[in-house]
């Protein structure tokens, strides 16, 4: 009852970053489903067929599949976590060997045959597994096949077609109860051991790491799925330090784009407070990496105690900005900003002699923030022009 609590809370954790694909980014899905379902059912074995009837005695063999058409096919969602995968009218090749007795006569060779009117029905349920990857917890298929035929050809081909109808109906039972047991061990085995190899954490540079893991179950209304992902940065140097979210869910209402995606305060709080504790928010500039302008105002502001001191007049300047405590990122509608305190120290280095400090002091500013995308990295942009 004590763990009660904090299991809740833990559970409606809001996230740091929300992912939203509309109806229009299936599309893309779409063409990969084919695909996948394509090579599925080319791979597809079919059991031996032998019988009698009569006199004669027939096997098929070595069934394979020699071209598809999926030609009509969608992919829908469907409320609360699915995706439904329809393909219809769809057109099975096949070849297999043929073998037939009668009495003392003896054939062999190969027939085409073809499954036409195929329609398959599968219903892919969406999940996260405990280490926060998405996976498919489950799927529902229906497979039938409206109509089949096949070509005979050669000396028996009389027999053949007599026997046509046990052959055709064999094949067309065999192939149907194939198709679903197929897909089946490719979503549910194939496709989830390769999701298992999709990180959840993972190193940005040599300060920081990012997890990325899912928080629930993916959310599926009749035109989106949404996935909430944590989102959090963390200092390679602390790796289980885990910083606290109190900042409000981001928020997506737009269907028109194929994707969105949308950070909350926290995403970029956990990213700043990680490079605060790996120590490297902190800005050296000294000698003629200061700008010039800056050298003339600074030297002019503190000329007095210059000349008082004992170095040279000409020694080079150093000015150390350092943070002084994790900045924090508001968003609102008019734009993003960061709060940051720091302390700059100003000093003189002359050469072979210790710094001689001329001025310390403690800011705190607000700077604009700009978040764009530069290929495929997200990146923030600050003006430092108010400090």
């Amino acid at each position: 009852l004590l763990l009660l609590p904090s299991l809740v809370t833990a559970s409606h954790s809001p996230p740091g970053c929300k992912i939203r694909i509309t109806s229009k980014g299936l599309d893309l899905v779409k063409q990969e489903g084919l695909r996948f379902v394509e090579q599925e059912l080319q791979n597809i074995t079919i059991s031996d067929l032998h019988g009698s009837e009569g006199q004669f005695q027939y096997n098929i063999s070595q069934v394979k599949v020699t071209d598809l058409q999926l030609a009509f096919s969608d992919l829908n969602f469907q409320p609360q976590q699915h995706l439904v995968f329809n393909i219809n009218n769809a057109s099975i090749s096949l070849r297999f060997r043929r073998q037939l007795l009668y009495w003392f006569f003896y054939d062999i060779g190969s027939i085409n045959a073809s499954a036409d009117g195929v329609h398959i029905y599968t219903v892919l349920q969406l999940a996260k597994d405990e280490a926060g990857r998405l996976k498919i917890s489950n799927m529902t298929c229906n497979a039938s096949i409206a109509r089949m035929h096949a070509g005979f050809s050669g000396t028996l081909r009389k027999v053949y077609e007599f026997l046509s109808t046990f052959i055709v109906t064999g094949m067309r039972f065999l192939l149907s109860q194939q198709i679903c047991p197929s897909l089946e061990h490719a979503s549910l085995v194939l496709l989830n051991s390769l999701l298992d190899t999709v990180p959840v954490r993972n190193y940005v540079d040599e300060h920081i790491g990012i997890d990325y893991s899912l928080l629930r179950d993916p959310s599926v209304s009749t035109d989106t799925l949404d996935l909430d992902f944590k989102g959090m940065f963390f200092p390679r140097v602390r790796e289980d330090q885990e910083l606290e979210n109190h900042a409000v869910e981001p928020v997506i209402k737009e269907t028109e784009r194929m994707v969105y995606v949308a950070f909350s305060e926290y995403f970029f709080d956990s990213a700043m407070h990680s490079y605060f504790q790996a120590g490297v928010l902190t800005i050296e500039l000294q000698g003629e990496k200061v700008p010039k302008d800056l050298e003339v105002l600074l030297r002019a502001t503190f000329f007095g105690t210059i000349f008082m001191l004992s170095p040279s007049v000409d020694a080079p300047l150093r000015l150390v900005l350092q943070v002084s405590a994790p900045p924090r990122c508001t968003i609102k509608p008019s734009g993003t900003s960061v709060s940051v305190s720091a302390f700059l120290n100003i000093s003189l280095v002359p050469p072979d002699r210790p710094p001689v400090q001329l001025s310390s002091m403690a800011m705190e500013t607000k700077l604009s923030a700009k978040v764009f995308l530069q290929g495929k990295a997200l990146r923030v942009q600050l003006d430092l022009r108010r400090y």
